[in-house]
This record gives structure tokens, C-alpha cells and sequence, in this order.
């Protein structure tokens, strides 16, 4: 059960755009594509005192820290079983993607312990990201838990609730 109390943090700057190639059911993939994805954050909290207080700026740091890491780039699934990375090195990431050869700067790529470039896995990998990056920050005495929203466009988006 979750406690009564709830912060949350949306911003317009709480955004990046990436590409990426959605892995389909069947095998196939979809093209490869962008979103300017939208990022927001809901904070549990079991504590409100004024001892407990939680620093809305902290998060707010967190969040545009973690999209500015992410922005810019072709966001590749590691662990999808259609992906298999042929070559890489500090200049090239050659790969294939349901059977597909692919050759890209490795500086515009982030692979991610994934297995679909998804909404659903995003907010997943974003929620495990803030946590480790705002580290003490989030003292277990007082949040409980977070959600993490991602949207790639308006009305259309994932969450993921990560229990501390």
C-alpha cells in the first residue's frame, strides 16, 4: 500500500530526443525513427515533516541530468535476441538487428540492458537511473517509492514504479 503522500515533478526542459527501432513480435523491426520523449517523476513519501523534507531541486537536477545523458542519440535494446553486435571500438558499433547490417558513430549510440527500445522498458531503465544518480538523496525513512513517466507523444506513454 502506498503512503498517503505524493510529490511530483514535470517540466518542459524534462525531455530527449532519441532514435531508435522497435523490435516487433514477429522478428521484424520497425524503421528507425525518433520520439522527443517527455519525462516526469512522482515521489511516494511516508514522511512530511519538516526533518523528512525532500528537495524538489535535487530531483529536478537528477531528472534533466539523466536527459541530457540520453538526448542526441540512437537508444539500441542489448539484450533483444534479434541484436547482434559484429564489431565495436571507440569509433564504430556494427551490428545486426533482425537481420539487418548496421554501422554507426559509437559516440551517438547508447545500448541499454534492454530487450525492446519501448516507452515501457525506458521509464524502467530511467527509474533505476535517478535512483543511483540521486543516491542518499532518496532516504528510504521517508520515500517509499517512485514512478517514473515517459510519454514519445501526447497521450501516449509508459510508467514504472520502482519500490525503494
Amino acid at each position: 500500500m502506498r503512503p498517503p503522500h505524493r510529490i511530483f515533478v514535470s517540466k518542459d526542459n524534462f525531455k530527449f530526443s532519441a532514435a531508435h527501432l522497435t523490435v516487433l513480435g514477429d522478428g521484424t523491426k520497425e524503421r528507425i525513427h525518433g520520439h522527443n520523449f517527455q519525462v516526469s517523476c512522482t515521489l511516494d513519501l511516508k514522511d512530511i515533516s519538516c526533518a523528512a523534507f525532500l528537495d524538489f531541486g535535487l530531483i529536478k537536477q537528477a531528472i534533466e541530468a539523466q536527459c541530457r545523458e540520453w538526448n542526441e542519440l540512437l537508444i539500441l535494446a542489448e539484450n533483444c535476441p534479434h541484436f547482434q553486435v559484429l564489431r565495436s571500438d571507440q569509433v564504430e558499433l556494427e551490428f545486426l538487428l533482425c537481420g539487418k547490417r548496421y554501422v554507426i558513430p559509437r559516440d551517438e549510440v547508447l545500448l541499454l540492458p534492454i530487450d525492446n527500445v519501448v516507452v515501457e522498458a525506458l521509464a524502467v531503465e530511467l527509474a533505476r537511473a535517478l535512483v543511483a544518480r540521486l543516491g542518499p538523496t532518496l532516504r528510504r525513512e521517508v520515500v517509499a517509492g517512485l514512478e517514473v513517466q515517459v510519454t514519445e507523444s501526447p497521450g501516449q506513454g509508459a510508467a514504472y514504479y520502482l519500490g525503494l
